[in-house]
């Protein structure tokens, strides 16, 4: 069985986005830690704000991109919010896209 690594788990959430802003989740630095342990994974991430409305739909779109890596055991999707997001934690060059 083939193990997985963080390289190909920041593949597969680089497929998702926040509809609101249509930037991956990982250039908008709402993934915290990425733990690859054997075949299990577990994503601690935030979200944008507290009340984001497509926070369940991008939570369940991160764990079913993670589920379709080949090999992927366990998912296990964490929702964090200490540190609480700020924009400070976009990718730079996609910062200086948005105009931050």
């Amino acid at each position: 069985m083939t193990e997985v690594n963080e390289d190909q788990v920041k593949l597969a959430l680089r497929k998702v986005k926040d509809p609101e802003l249509n930037l991956n989740i990982l250039d908008l630095g709402l993934i915290y830690e990425i733990k690859v342990d054997g075949n299990d994974v577990a994503i601690d991430m935030s979200l944008t704000s507290p009340g984001c409305p497509s926070g369940p739909e991008i939570m369940s779109e991160a764990e079913q991109q993670l589920k379709a890596l080949p090999g992927v055991g366990t998912v296990t999707m964490n929702l964090v919010w200490a540190p609480m997001w700020t924009p400070e934690r976009i990718e730079p060059r996609v910062r200086a896209y948005l105009g931050f």
